[in-house]
């Protein structure tokens, strides 16, 4: 099978393009420079020129505070150049899965998300990224979406690697214990990417780890996990603050927990516990060189 997978070296990226490779499929993993996002015109033509079976994009516009003051660029990644990549997979007959994410529901809920929750972004990130799911599936109504949330990995810049940073220099730790999701490693997302791709659903589908914690008890976990692995963390305690301790320019939502009922029953899907796949994460860590 030939894949195409956009950002390819991002954390998720990175992952799903090692997942389908391993199996012997062709993966072309563009650079920015074959590919930039930030102009739809170019991946339209990136994507005629390859005519991929499937096309991952995992590439986005990812930083949800500098949204608010770059809200032309956020829209172009995430909404003009998904809508681009469909119209181009759409018109040689290939497919497309499109990634998404917790922040296009506002929180409100006290029970987990579904696919059929209404969406009410809280910022100009969660607006983009609903925009682009709704761009994909006009222009490609049998392409895939995969909701997923509270992102991590060996690789880029995640939660996890800046507690483990912080926590080993000694330095002090306050952290926001108001916020509730689902951390969700990048190989446990990929290992979902390559079932949905096998079996071609289509659709939109919601996929995290079991479980759910506020980002202080993530970070609480993390800290103790990695102490028993053998990490040199200094820093002993996790401070936990109201989000309104920490204001920042984009708002969070309360609750983004996702229902992930729809994938573990088409797919046959057992998913590992957030605490379970941390603690792979960790030990995948301490042997990673270039990390």
């Amino acid at each position: 099978m030939r894949l195409l997978v956009t950002g390819a070296t991002g954390q998720l990226g990175y992952e799903v393009v090692r997942e389908f490779a391993q199996l012997g499929n062709e993966v072309f993993a563009p650079t920015r420079q074959q590919m930039n996002l930030e102009n739809p015109g170019e991946v339209a033509s990136a994507i005629r020129s390859y005519e991929a079976d499937w096309v991952i994009n995992c590439a986005a516009y990812t930083q949800v505070d500098k949204a608010e003051s770059e809200p032309g660029k956020a829209f172009t990644v995430n909404r003009d150049s998904p809508a681009a990549l469909a119209k181009s997979v759409a018109d040689y007959g290939g497919r497309l899965l499109q990634i998404s994410t917790d922040f296009i529901f506002d929180g409100t809920k006290t029970a987990p998300y579904s696919e059929h929750d209404k969406a009410n972004p809280l910022g100009v990130y969660g607006q983009s990224k609903l925009e682009g799911e709704l761009a994909v599936l006009d222009a490609l109504p049998g392409a895939t979406v995969l909701r997923t949330a509270w992102v991590y990995g060996i690789h880029g810049n995640n939660f996890v690697k800046t507690m483990l940073r912080v926590a080993v220099a000694g330095k002090p730790l306050r952290v926001v214990n108001d916020q509730v999701g689902s951390p969700t490693w990048t190989t446990d997302i990929a290992a979902a990417i390559l079932a949905l791709v096998g079996k071609g659903e289509t659709g939109v589908f919601n996929y995290t780890s079991a479980g759910e914690t506020s980002w202080h008890g993530f970070a609480t976990a993390i800290l103790e996990q990695a102490a028993a692995l053998g990490f040199e963390i200094k820093t002993e305690l996790v401070e936990p603050i109201p989000t309104s301790e920490y204001p920042t320019p984009a708002a969070r939502p309360a609750y983004s927990v996702l229902d992930t009922d729809k994938i573990k029953n088409c797919l046959d899907l057992s998913i590992p516990q957030w605490r379970d796949s941390l603690k792979n994460m960790l030990k995948e860590l301490q042997t990673c060189a270039d990390c």
